[in-house]
């Protein structure tokens, strides 16, 4: 491969890493995001007690009906860290698929770098020896 063709590669590369980590810091958010709100659904859910005195057969009605509510939605939001976690997951994989790519682009890179460098110094080592022009003193 020409060095323009491997330096458009490298290029292609690079961004293709950089939305990689980027899908990946999104996906590590989500699923920080989806923690926290399960952590706060389930605040909420303890901090739902029935109170005492006068009517606390319909707020225990009530705190029920709500607790359950609160129970489903946690429910849900562990589907949703599990997904995120998939996907966090799979974003990893594929950043680190990225960065294969872009290495292995690297390297031949450095490879045909170091051809260069030596069919240069075999050419120097092969050019007739040149003579060498000496000035008179003035």
């Amino acid at each position: 491969m020409d060095n323009k063709k491997l330096q458009r590669l490298h290029r292609v590369r690079t961004l293709q890493l950089g939305m990689a980590r980027a899908a990946e810091s999104r996906a590590h958010e989500q699923v920080a995001s989806e923690t926290a709100l399960s952590q706060r659904i389930a605040q909420l859910a303890s901090a739902v007690a029935p109170g005492e005195g006068p009517g606390a057969a319909v707020s225990f009605a009530a705190m029920a009906h709500y607790r359950e509510k609160l129970h489903r939605n946690a429910e849900v939001i562990e589907n949703r860290v599990r997904t995120a976690a998939a996907e966090a997951d799979r974003a990893s994989e594929a950043t680190r698929s990225a960065k294969r790519d872009q290495s292995a682009i690297e390297k031949l890179i450095a490879r045909g770098e170091a051809e260069a460098a030596l069919r240069a110094i075999r050419a120097l080592q092969d050019a007739p020896p040149t003579r060498k022009v000496r000035h008179d003193p003035c």
